[in-house]
């Protein structure tokens, strides 16, 4: 078969013929792709062999179709003028057995047509039979994983004399399912108790019950060795299911069927759906550990209501054929006007939007990523190929405009379809979330990374508003504004965004926050020794961090503080120091800590150390401690800081430590031998260096041994690096410009950037 690829005028239709041809010839005629390939391979050949089974990233193939970038000055830009934002969402995944109710959905059960990435029209329940038969040999159809249970136990005997019903069901139930989460309702009858029940199938230590006759066996194993007899017990499983949804709806069922008189395995009384619902969802979700087949994804593109529908689904053909050009799907387009969907049934939305099934992996094996950064990428795409098509579209962020955070469709279920869907929340949260969202309340992300991000938002919208010279435009500018100023005032009353000249004011004015949080105090009252010394400690560190990020257009102000804060601890010190006296004690006995007590120390610990190494290792324990305190506080803290990112970057301070002790710093090794978690680190630094030294080329064993940062250096680092390094930092023990940052440096770069991970969070 021969085609022609110059009788196309338009670039989708290329490349829909050149993957007909490639399918039918077997030939490539990409032949820039395959030179790419091949130099790929190579470069990954010369750095060795790839182990078995491994497969390039989806990125790979999806790199050459990124979007141009969009400055953000001409989204706004666009945004303030009437553009729609391009709305990309990913609403569930499915296995090779779900293609083809999912493909039924879309298709209206056969009577909208559905079009694949060939271009071919499809119609009919025909169609979607076939669609599962060719898509086959891409579905893995790996089974998904039973994560809730359903059982009863028939017991012919009873609670002893004294004892409640429910404790002793309980009990039975414990003794048949073990450490696990679990609720049940038992009834009396005329013969027998029966307990009916809900569990989670994986315990604790690992263990999964499969909830069929074997796993059966195995309960009644684990109740005849705890004593209870199977002539008076019978245990059985009656269903199982996966993830939230299934074992919340049975759980529910359960608490209607027994009228509230439900209790979970810590004696709480489950009294309504939303507390079942609560207890599923919220406690349970963690043990589950559920697994799902992720062969298909299901992508919906929506516009505004009366957006040119023609263009609208030319430009999703465009963005699916650009995006995902080695995979299959296929996509339709639902319109209000020719939906045979009825309104009351969850039919005719008033704006147009297209359905897409894609398979996750295509015919050479890349998947598809599903990361921020795609989705990013992915809304960039259709707002290019909208704009190609006449329709004004841009790609936006949820922080700049203040936006709440999307639901997902397992948060809320429907309650009304008249018009635009109402839907309630599942849980406490979950509602909460849906409120916002369908009221845009301004909501502000929470992370550091987020914070910045929106200085920069709020910096865009200020120069738009100035330069505009449109009153309709300004406006819209100003509104932004106010949603940001609004929603960070919610976050925390004490935290403003304002036009700034240099991002350096951002964690500055946090630190700021924070060091008033220490200075408003409830009560004046006296502190023990050991409490004003902590506080007296906090009070430091948080000037310190201060003066560290602080603009030096702000220096005067910041004096001024630093000034009444420590005034302030005055005040409490001497607080502290009549209540001793009042006691009956000397102030030489419990006052706290004077500063020239700190100073004696500090001239102890150079005398001991050196001025270089106790200078080195004092300024890491600092970063140390900050991020103690930091999670010592996360409770209190009204801006609820992110404990897992505070416990990255603690960690990270450590390893810093840790190496610097391993490089021959006295100092933190000293530390160490009062403090539990750098001992730790420091061990484990020493244990890699010891392998880094034994692959050195020829060490020489009188050096190593002396311990200092220099001489292990030498064997690790050429001499003109550690020439750089002495002349660039003279603080000896900082690991990352001495000893030994070839070994050493990529473990620091891992813990920081776990730190930066775990401060990502959802606000993109």
């Amino acid at each position: 078969m021969e085609i022609f690829f110059g009788a196309f005028t338009k670039e989708w239709e290329q490349r829909r013929a050149a993957f007909l041809h490639e399918r039918l010839v077997g030939k490539t005629v990409d032949d820039d792709e395959e030179a790419r390939r091949r130099r790929s391979a190579g470069a990954s050949s010369s750095l060795g062999r790839h182990p078995i089974g491994w497969k390039r990233s989806s990125h790979v193939s999806i790199a050459r179709h990124a979007p141009a970038h969009r400055p953000m000055a001409a989204r706004f830009a666009g945004l303030a003028t009437g553009s729609q934002p391009a709305v990309v969402k990913m609403t569930s995944f499915g296995g090779g057995g779900r293609l083809g109710a999912m493909a039924g959905y879309i298709s209206r059960n056969g009577e909208v047509a559905m079009e694949n990435q060939a271009g071919v029209e499809l119609r009919g329940r025909k169609a979607i039979a076939a669609l599962s038969d060719d898509w086959s040999h891409l579905m893995g159809n790996r089974a998904e994983s039973r994560d809730i249970g359903t059982f009863r136990i028939d017991i012919a005997g009873g609670p002893r004399e004294g004892q409640a019903l429910h404790a002793w069901a309980r009990d039975v139930v414990k003794s048949a399912v073990g450490e696990r989460s679990f609720a049940f309702a038992v009834e009396q009858r005329e013969d027998n108790h029966r307990i009916e029940g809900v569990v989670v199938l994986r315990a604790r230590n690992g263990e999964r019950l499969t909830a069929d006759v074997k796993a059966e066996g195995i309960v009644k194993a684990r109740m005849v060795g705890q004593g209870a007899s199977l002539g008076k017990a019978e245990f059985s499983f009656t269903g199982y299911g996966n993830g939230v949804e299934y074992g919340t709806a049975r759980l529910r069922k359960m608490v209607e069927k027994f009228d509230g008189s439900v209790e979970n395995n810590r004696g709480e009384m489950l009294a309504d759906a939303k507390r079942a619902g609560d207890l599923v969802q919220l406690e349970w979700r963690g043990e589950l550990h559920s697994r799902k087949p992720r062969d298909v994804m299901h992508l919906v593109m929506s516009a505004r209501a009366g957006t040119d529908v023609q263009a609208f689904q030319a430009a999703a053909r465009e963005f699916l054929a650009t995006e995902f050009a080695h995979h299959r799907y296929v996509f339709s387009l639902h319109d209000p006007t020719r939906d045979p969907k009825a309104e009351q049934d969850g039919g005719k939305r008033p704006h147009v939007h297209v359905h897409a099934i894609i398979a996750m992996r295509s015919e050479d094996g890349e998947r598809v990523e599903t990361s921020i950064a795609s989705f990013r990428r992915w809304r960039e795409g259709l707002a290019e190929q909208a704009r190609a098509h006449g329709i004004r579209m841009e790609m936006t962020d949820r922080r700049e405009q203040a936006s709440a955070p999307a639901f997902s469709r397992t948060q809320v279920r429907p309650v009304s379809r008249d018009g635009r869907t109402e839907h309630e929340g599942t849980s406490t949260f979950s509602e909460q979330r849906y409120v916002r969202k369908r009221h845009e309340a301004p909501t502000a992300a929470r992370t550091d990374r987020s914070f910045f991000y929106t200085e920069k938002v709020h910096q865009q919208w200020s120069e738009l508003a100035r330069s505009a010279g449109n009153v309709e435009v300004e406006a819209f500018a100003d509104k932004q504004i106010s949603r940001l100023k609004t929603a960070f005032k919610r976050l925390n009353p004490q935290i403003h965004v304002s036009d700034l000249s240099s991002d350096s004011a951002s964690p500055f004015r946090t630190e700021l926050v924070r060091l008033s949080q220490l200075a408003e105090v409830d009560t004046m009252s006296a502190m023990t020794r050991s409490e004003f010394e902590a506080y007296e400690k906090r009070v430091e560190t948080a000037l310190f961090q201060a003066e560290r990020v602080m603009p030096e257009n702000q220096r005067v102000n910041f004096e001024e503080i630093a000034a009444a804060a420590r005034e302030h601890v005055d005040v409490r010190r001497e607080i502290m120091e009549q209540t001793a006296q009042a006691g009956g004690r000397t102030p030489e006995d419990t006052s706290a800590r004077q500063p020239d007590d700190a100073n004696r120390q500090w001239d102890k610990a150079v005398a001991r150390h050196g001025l270089e190494a106790v200078e080195a290792g004092n300024d890491i324990m600092i970063e140390v401690q900050y991020y103690r305190e930091r999670i010592e506080l996360a409770d209190d803290d009204e801006v609820r800081p992110d404990k897992a990112s505070l416990q990255a970057s603690l960690n990270f301070e450590l390893a810093r430590a840790a190496e610097l002790g391993a490089a021959g710093n006295s100092y933190i090794r000293e530390v160490s031998e009062v403090d539990e978690a750098l001992r730790v680190a420091l061990e484990a630094a020493e244990r890699s260096l010891d392998r880094s030294r034994q692959k050195a080329d020829g060490p020489d064993e009188r050096d190593v041994a002396g311990g200092s940062a220099e001489s292990v250096g030498r064997h690790l680092i050429p001499s003109d690096e550690i020439d750089k390094a002495r002349t660039g930092d003279h603080r000896t023990g900082d690991t990352r410009r001495t000893d030994p940052a070839n070994q050493h440096i990529s473990r620091l770069d891992e813990l920081e950037r776990e730190a930066e991970r775990n401060r990502d969070d959802y606000d993109r």
